[in-house]
């Protein structure tokens, strides 16, 4: 349904923690952060990166729910203080809490995310700023970052402001095919104990067993799929966005509270369940994450794919209709950054991570080889070769003309900057700009290939804008997107680049088909 590669997923690796047992070969799917256009800013090293592939662990690690007990008793004591019991505490007063043990489930692997960097969190994550990708992630156990701070640990800033909780879910995964993955809210701490406090959302089922909602809650969409045409292949219908729904501890489904940390929980949605399906975003109150599946990895468009159909709107040599110099999207390789003053900077981070994926992708070279060529590009500061400022292509988001940077039609709007996001191309517009091909007036905006796989609906031409971040794919992929509310704050939702997180124009704004000067159209 969506799109990126399983070549790119063994290269860009950030598989799962071996804390419960190295992983082997069977995937059961991918995790990618929205925001980060393929990489984080500063390049995906160590402990953080924007994707998190799920392997099956060679011991099964899942537990399921066993024996429940009323404190004060021995029995609930015990389940709390055992760190080799995991436990869910549930505090209904001062003096009666409710525990419920866990027991190992030797069917299921277990994986927790959240923003916490100690031992038993796989997948860190914290706030990405909607925008400029900030916040970062990481992905990884203690192993595979030399210990449990990682690639350089929570910044104090970020994880006072966060509101991404320290164990924030956790998502569980059956061994055997069809390896359905089902996701939790809240996850084990370094006890593995879960605590719900007195004034967290918590309630008794009318079957007896305890159930409750973390503070800001865990919210899912998972999205609805068209029939394809006849003869099409599977999964070939075109999405659209599902209704959000909250997840609790137990996994159950509820609709949306009034706000994230309201006390009265939503209705129990007995018809739906907590599986995830390719496409499902998890949205965690900071950072929204989506869900692709091994099956829709393998039918989905590649790194590779996408930088062939780069190659091709370059090979047709669209030109700018005013200065007539030829137009050019630069390659995933040499990533220039375009300022408001029309200028190139280099951009290291995501220029390294790029090129090493595609280095490995396009020539068959070895993870180390492409991170060197990497290297040696953002060491030399070349980021994509004298003159590309001329050569990059910016649209008239009003209208779609695709154009070169040039003074022509600059009104009192002057020059401004909206910041994009990791991997973007540097937030580079202008506003109040008139088209000289139509005479529209709109934002005038550098363009940026989306370079993030897994956010393709298809593998078709990447000739849609997303407005006004200026980031390019496909048609479907655009409409898509642009039809997505995504949570935004307590209560609020918006529809958002993927590539970057910048809020997108309302409706029909939100994309604008572009329009080359030359034979593409």
């Amino acid at each position: 349904m969506f799109g990126t590669s399983r070549e790119q997923q063994q290269q860009q690796q950030g598989g799962s923690a071996p804390t419960a047992g190295a992983r082997d070969t069977v995937l059961y799917g991918q995790l990618i952060v929205l925001g980060h256009n393929g990489c984080l800013p500063l390049g995906d090293k160590g402990r953080r990166r924007s994707r998190f592939n799920l392997y099956r662990r060679s011991k099964a690690n899942g537990v399921k729910p066993s024996t429940m007990h009323v404190t004060p008793t021995p029995q609930a004591a015990k389940a709390v203080s055992s760190k080799e019991l995991h436990s869910v505490s549930y505090t209904l007063s001062r003096s009666q809490t409710v525990v419920v043990e866990y027991a190992h489930d030797k069917d299921t692997d277990m994986f927790q995310i959240g923003r916490s960097t100690e031992g038993p969190i796989d997948f860190v994550v914290t706030d990405t700023p909607a925008g400029n990708g900030g916040g970062g992630v990481g992905a990884g156990g203690p192993s595979t970052g030399g210990g449990p701070g990682g690639g350089g640990g929570e910044d104090a800033h970020l994880a006072a402001q966060s509101t991404i909780s320290r164990f924030a879910c956790r998502m569980v995964c059956a061994r055997t095919a069809p390896h359905s993955a089902r996701i939790y809210a809240a996850g084990f701490d370094s006890s593995r104990n879960i605590f719900l406090g007195e004034k967290a959302a918590k309630w008794k089922s009318v079957a007896g067993q305890m159930d409750g909602l973390t503070t800001n809650g865990v919210l899912v969409m998972t999205p609805r799929q068209s029939p394809p045409h006849t003869g099409a292949p599977e999964g070939a219908g075109e999405p659209s966005p599902g209704t959000w729904r909250e997840i609790s501890v137990c996994g159950n489904v509820y609709s949306l509270r009034e706000t994230r940390s309201a006390q009265l929980r939503g209705h129990l949605v007995d018809s739906e369940t907590n599986v995830l399906r390719d496409g499902s975003l998890v949205d965690l109150c900071g950072a929204t994450l989506l869900w692709r599946t091994a099956e829709g990895l393998a039918r989905a468009p590649t790194l590779r794919d996408i930088d062939a159909l780069r190659q091709e709107i370059n090979a047709a040599r669209p030109q700018c209709p005013v200065g007539l110099n030829t137009l050019a999207f630069p390659s995933f390789r040499r990533r220039p950054g375009p300022t408001a003053s029309g200028g190139s900077t280099a951009s290291g981070g995501p220029a390294s991570c790029t090129a090493a994926a595609t280095a490995a992708a396009t020539s068959g070279t070895t993870a180390t080889t492409a991170a060197s060529a990497a290297g040696s590009t953002v060491a030399n500061g070349t980021s994509g070769g004298v003159g590309d400022e001329d050569r990059q292509p910016w649209a008239y988001l009003a209208c779609g003309h695709v154009h070169g940077r040039h003074e022509w039609g600059l009104r009192g709007g002057g020059i401004g900057n909206v910041t994009g996001g990791a991997g973007s191309n540097g937030g580079a517009m202008e506003a109040g700009r008139e088209c000289p091909m139509c005479r529209a007036v709109g934002p005038y905006v550098a363009l940026s290939l989306g370079r993030e796989p897994a956010f393709y609906v298809d593998a078709g031409r990447p000739a849609h804008a997303l407005s006004p971040c200026g980031h390019v794919c496909s048609e479907k992929t655009a409409r898509y997107w642009a039809r997505v509310s995504l949570p935004h704050g307590t209560h609020a939702f918006h529809a958002a680049c993927p590539f970057c997180g910048t809020a997108l124009s309302e409706g029909e704004r939100a994309s604008v088909r572009l329009i080359f000067q030359g034979p593409l159209d």
